[in-house]
């Protein structure tokens, strides 16, 4: 549902509220496939996004429930690097906006990129995968 802290000046969801509900769903995502916050903390691991790019169609509103899916669109085969999109559509169907975020798996530790477990590469296999899939490169050198 867009909130009241998400409105913008102009009295529609500001462009950092669909960022931070794309996070979110992502989030619900891994936590309800065994990668709650807390899992992710045991293993040193955690999800990074590099790159996010918002795309806007129809406004949404206060208190317009928003209907949001994820799929991946883009996935290296160790699962080192990632692309998922989030859509976001109001009551009546439509689609308000689009959120594609780029990203990878940061080892706290190391702090650099690396793989994910086999769990968790499990796990984004079950993600919805685009009609316009594509293999990234490995983020390892």
């Amino acid at each position: 549902m867009a909130g009241w802290g998400d409105m913008d000046f102009n009295a529609h969801m500001r462009n950092t509220a669909y960022l931070d509900k794309s996070a979110d769903v992502r989030m619900l995502f891994f936590a309800e496939h065994g990668f709650a916050m807390s899992e992710f903390m045991r293993l040193r691991l955690g999800p990074v996004v590099m790159k996010d790019e918002i795309e806007y169609f129809k406004e949404a509103g206060l208190l317009d429930r928003l209907r949001v899916s994820l799929e991946i669109i883009a996935m290296a085969a160790d699962g080192s690097r990632f692309r998922m999109r989030n859509e976001f559509r109001r009551p009546d169907g439509k689609l308000a906006a689009r959120v594609t975020s780029t990203g990878g798996w940061l080892d706290l530790g190391a702090r650099k990129l690396t793989v994910p477990p086999a769990a968790l590469l499990a796990a984004l296999d079950t993600l919805a995968r685009s009609d316009d899939f594509e293999v990234l490169p490995s983020s390892l050198k």
